[in-house]
């Protein structure tokens, strides 16, 4: 049986329309999929996808048929789509987001709650660095983590419900909190962009022959560099921003390790540079190991 009756993606990216694509490829998410976009152009080539039953730029009539309410926008939009969102959402229906920070989101949230809906806040960590309707995929969340962060307006069975949704979109779960869930991503995930961004930078700021030889030569840690580098900025943007206290930590530690291999290179000291090289092969097997690579 489908986990919903009708589910409603607002925002058909990356994530939104991998969710429709799965959802059509198995049939057993929800019964009919609409999808709701501000632009009639990401609508329209929804259509020309044949990834949800509707598209649709009116949002109040769509989630008003909604059971599920899954908010697919920029973790800084949050706050006002649910402004919008929840006063139209029917009694007993289901909210829940795939925002990559948790505090920020669900205190955006939380002023637009209503007693008779259910709210459960998720994090898909998965992704790639292309985005909007065309750039879904069908197996983008097999056996990658779903990571949930009930709270206590989070009843039983919604949570329930939200799990067999990502269940079935192939996803592996855990649960924790919206502080933990900050922490834990700001060192996996947005500092890595952040390192990723900066560091395509330092060499476009290079002198002009020295940066057309970093663009011819480019070896492969490099282009591992850019392709994160590629993601949306307006997205990784809102991300930085509403995850700056957890981000600014894991930064400041990343700043004082760099900074001790660079006293070990400086001071030829071969065993704290091969030391740290095996730490880090050893996290690249335990991710291999944990099939998240």
């Amino acid at each position: 049986m489908p986990v919903f009756g009708t589910l409603v993606v607002v925002g058909p990216g990356l994530i939104g329309s991998s969710v429709l694509r799965r959802a059509k490829a198995r049939g057993d998410l929800a019964q009919r999929l609409i999808a709701v976009d501000s632009s009639e152009q990401v609508c329209a080539r929804v259509r020309e996808l044949g990834i949800a039953d509707e598209a649709t730029t009116d949002i109040t009539t769509a989630v008003a048929q909604a059971d599920c309410v899954m908010l697919c926008v920029p973790v800084g939009a949050m706050g006002a789509v649910a402004a919008t969102v929840v006063p139209a959402m029917k009694s007993g229906a289901v909210l829940t987001d795939v925002g990559s920070t948790k505090v920020s989101v669900i205190e955006a949230i939380t002023p637009s709650l209503r007693a008779d809906i259910a709210y459960v806040p998720a994090h898909p960590m998965a992704g790639t660095e292309f985005s909007g309707p065309d750039a879904g995929l069908a197996n983008l969340f097999e056996d990658r983590w779903c990571l949930l962060t009930p709270l206590a307006c989070t009843t039983a069975q919604s949570l329930h419900d939200i799990r067999s949704l990502w269940e079935r979109c192939g996803a592996r779960l855990r649960e924790m909190t919206p502080s933990h869930h900050d922490r834990v991503c700001a060192i996996v995930s947005h500092l890595p962009h952040l390192l990723a961004f900066t560091i395509c930078g330092t060499a476009d700021h290079l002198a002009a022959e020295t940066r057309s030889e970093v663009l011819d030569f480019a070896a492969s840690g490099f282009r591992d560099f850019t392709r994160i580098a590629a993601s949306d900025p307006i997205m990784w943007r809102d991300i930085f921003l509403a995850n700056k206290t957890a981000l600014l930590e894991m930064l400041g530690r990343f700043m004082e390790d760099a900074k001790a291999m660079g006293r070990a290179i400086e001071e030829d000291d071969t065993a704290y540079i091969v030391s740290r090289i095996e730490e880090g092969r050893a996290i690249r097997k335990s991710l291999q190991e944990n099939r998240q690579a």
